[in-house]
């Protein structure tokens, strides 16, 4: 029986779900800049309510970016925290394969396009089809104009997930035009629960101080625990 803690800063959501075998204990919240208030309460709470203190887990996950670059420095570090005090390892998931994750499990779509509005007229952008149990990479994630990602958007009976299609005309006209839905806005601990599994069965999990956040953008550092490079 496996049990993961996962969390996620990235946007303006904050989430925090734990999985003990087949049951999941979530909390989500639209709280834009009141993360890093939220996001210890929301971890005390589910661990509670599952009745499991963190030294009975198994593993942690986060949600590793693209993202607010404070917000993914909240989730990185937190989970730094968390695993340095206990031990355990951690396993980080990108927050547009979640989102894709999610949205095609709500619907009968394989193909999912995601963006998150980067601000500076960029989106962050990926492309994912989805298998019978985990997701295959068509567009790798980056940080591109809106009109770049929009190239990318050729099947039309994909779904879109994500702020990035309401924030920019032309990618907004693309799911206007092609009736598709928007459906899932912000990436979610519980949907990261399933893929932090697979990246576990796959020995990705590493120690605390090998976590790493993706911004995407250069200009961006992380400062890394002392002793590393």
């Amino acid at each position: 029986m496996t049990r993961i803690l996962a969390i996620d800063t990235a946007t303006e959501a904050c989430s925090v779900a734990l999985q003990d075998g087949d049951t999941v204990y979530s909390r989500f919240e639209i709280c834009p800049q009141q993360h890093s208030q939220k996001l210890l309460p929301m971890v005390d709470d589910v661990l509670k309510e599952a009745g499991l203190s963190l030294s009975e887990l198994d593993c942690l996950a986060y949600g590793r970016g693209p993202g607010s670059f404070t917000g993914v420095r909240i989730a990185t570090g937190m989970i730094q925290g968390l695993a340095l005090g206990t031990g355990l390892r951690v396993v980080s998931v990108s927050t547009l394969a979640a989102m894709a994750w999610e949205a095609a499990k709500a619907s009968e779509a394989s193909t999912v396009y995601t963006a998150i509005d980067a601000r500076m007229g960029e989106v962050y952008f990926a492309a994912y089809q989805k298998t019978s149990d985990s997701l295959e990479s068509l567009v790798p994630e980056k940080v591109c104009p809106p009109e770049e990602a929009f190239t990318h958007c050729k099947e039309s009976d994909a779904v879109v997930a994500g702020t990035g299609w309401a924030a920019y005309e032309v990618l907004s006209d693309f799911t206007a035009k092609a009736e598709l839905t928007a459906g899932v806005l912000y990436p979610a601990a519980e949907a990261m629960l399933p893929l932090a599994n697979a990246s576990l069965l796959r020995n990705e999990a590493v120690l605390a101080a090998d976590v790493e956040p993706v911004y995407l953008r250069d200009k961006v550092t992380w400062k890394k625990l002392p002793g590393r490079e």
